[in-house]
């Protein structure tokens, strides 16, 4: 079954007074890599060679809260590359992931118009994810798409970080905050280190960033 194409979509969006929160879900190392941290084959682009840098690190704890956000009702922000990676996978594994297949993904991309995965919708442009994000639906996750995220960043789209910071350094490879992001401050709500030394932190945007001198 193919998704409706964007024209037919956005212009039936109900705009909501309370926008819809989006929560940005990332697994990084210590220097901010974000590249392929699911498997070797998973992104190799621009001669990335550590793909699948996240597994010496699963536990127990990590499993856990890992089953806890793949469970929670949502909608998808995605870039295309990440998109059509999962894709190619996801359908055919609802078993461990169901809420991928049944929650709406928004797909920023200029080329990509239509895919065969059901509740798949493209936009072509900020204005777009503007629009979505006010409109009535349930709140928003974004999962790896590294180029959406800074342009997220840069307009102060994001309301939530919820990162998994991993003991270690890749020098080379996408990066959670390669230029894209403002000056902004966040909140810790959350915060716990699993068995293996992965830090996962939560983070509400919380306003301007203040200044002053220590000690004064």
């Amino acid at each position: 079954m193919n998704s409706q194409p964007k024209e037919n979509l956005l212009p039936t969006i109900k705009i909501q007074k309370n926008m819809r929160k989006i929560t940005v879900l990332s697994m990084i190392t210590l220097d901010g890599v974000m590249q392929a941290p699911g498997g070797t084959e998973e992104d190799k682009s621009e001669g990335f060679n550590y793909g699948g840098w996240t597994a010496p690190y699963g536990d127990e704890v990590e499993g856990r809260v890992v089953k806890e956000e793949l469970s929670q009702p949502t909608d998808y922000f995605l870039g295309r590359k990440t998109f059509e990676i999962w894709e190619s996978y996801w359908p055919q594994h609802a078993d461990f992931w169901p809420r991928i297949n049944e929650g709406t993904k928004y797909v920023l991309s200029k080329t990509r118009k239509k895919s065969d995965w059901k509740n798949s919708v493209f936009l072509e442009s900020l204005e777009d994810v503007k629009k979505v994000k006010s409109s009535e639906g349930p709140d928003i996750q974004v999962w790896g798409s590294s180029k959406l995220i800074q342009l997220l960043l840069k307009n102060d789209l994001v309301d939530e970080l919820r990162l998994k910071i991993y003991p270690l350094t890749l020098g080379d490879g996408k990066k959670l905050f390669a230029g894209g992001a403002i000056p902004a401050a966040f909140t810790l709500t959350e915060s716990l280190a699993t068995p293996s030394g992965v830090i996962i932190a939560t983070y509400k945007r919380s306003g301007e960033v203040k200044t002053g001198n220590v000690g004064e």
